[in-house]
Parts: C-alpha cells; structure tokens; sequence
C-alpha cells in the first residue's frame, strides 16, 4: 500500500493523483463514465482498410451480411448432427429454392437468412470437404460461398454459435436446413 507524507493533503494529494493518471487534457473521461456502447458499422471499407472478420453482427448475432477473408467452413456437432459452421461456429443453412448453386435469396429473405460472403476462396477446416467448396456471384457483386449445390446462408434468429434455430422451417417459399459434411441437408 502507497502512504503519503503528512503535508501532501486535501488539494495536494488530488493534484498528486490527477497528475500521476494523465493530467488535466482533454482527452482524459472520468473514472466512473461508463464504457462506450458497441456499435455495429454497415459494411464497406474500415479506418485501416482492414476487411471485417466475420459476416455477424459483434453482438454475434447475423447482421446485415459482410464479406469474411478465405471464410472457414467447418464441421461441428449439433443437437441435429454433424453440421456446417462458419469459423466461429455459427451454424450454416441451404435454401432448398436455390438452384444450380445460385441464390435465389435476396431483398427481405437476404435480411432474414444473411448469405455467407467471402473475400477470396472459401477453405475447408476441421471435416469440411475443400472439393465441395466454391462460390457463387449474387447480384451485387458479392462472392457467396457454395458447398456441394448449396449457397450457404445464416438465420437472423440464431443468437449464438451452435443454434440451429432456423433448421427444418419454411420461410420466403421453399424449406430451410443446416447443411451436413456430406453437402446434403440435416434430416431427421
């Protein structure tokens, strides 16, 4: 513990402590404020250029979809089975409307069921398949990553990695399923 002399007092010791934790300037915020709120960016270029890491919001929740560098896909065990992950084990689904590997998920159904974007090749890690990887251009531009026939996508109502709350449902015309290591759809 840090004692004091005797004369360094009252205003001396505020003086003492205001200076030894910065100093008086204007970038210093008191104590006690409270920290502030995360807060969630739209996608595009940050500060540094860097690209973002994930396609979920940073409350870990699906978020309006963002591009993930070389995006992980991974296998993992659910409640449901072996099924598909993105790299932080968040569970990855298949539109049985799409067709040919291409999305038919866009406008209403894309803020729903965010697509799985990449930048660069998607890569196969832990029981993923790296030959039944590939992409898929959307109307945008944007590369979405494909595996076997499926496009994959999140569903806005997982909370957390490991949720498969949008598995086996029907939404925007046609049924909604995690994806198996085989490249087919969960059943059962």
């Amino acid at each position: 513990m840090r004692t004091f002399p005797a004369p360094l007092t009252g205003t001396a010791i505020a003086l003492f402590l205001l200076t030894a934790c910065g100093g008086t300037g204007g970038d210093a915020s008191p104590a006690s404020a409270p920290p502030a709120p995360a807060s969630y960016s739209p996608p595009g270029p940050s500060p540094d250029d860097s690209p973002p890491m994930t396609g979920m919001s940073p409350d870990g929740s699906p978020g309006e979809a963002t591009p993930v560098p070389e995006a992980p896909v991974s296998v993992a065990e659910s409640g449901i089975g072996r099924i598909l992950v993105d790299g932080e084990g968040r569970t990855l689904y298949l539109f049985e409307k799409d067709k040919n590997g291409k999305s038919s998920c866009y406008d209403a159904c894309a803020k729903a069921w965010p697509p799985y974007l990449t930048q660069g090749k998607p890569k196969a890690e832990e029981g993923a398949k790296e030959n039944l990887l590939s992409t898929t251009a959307r109307k945008d531009g944007a590369e979405q990553v494909v595996y076997g026939d499926w496009p994959l996508y999140y569903y806005q109502g997982d909370e957390k990695a490991g949720d498969t709350s949008g598995h086996d449902i029907e939404e925007f015309g046609a049924e909604w399923y995690a994806v198996g290591p085989n490249g087919k759809k969960i059943t059962g």
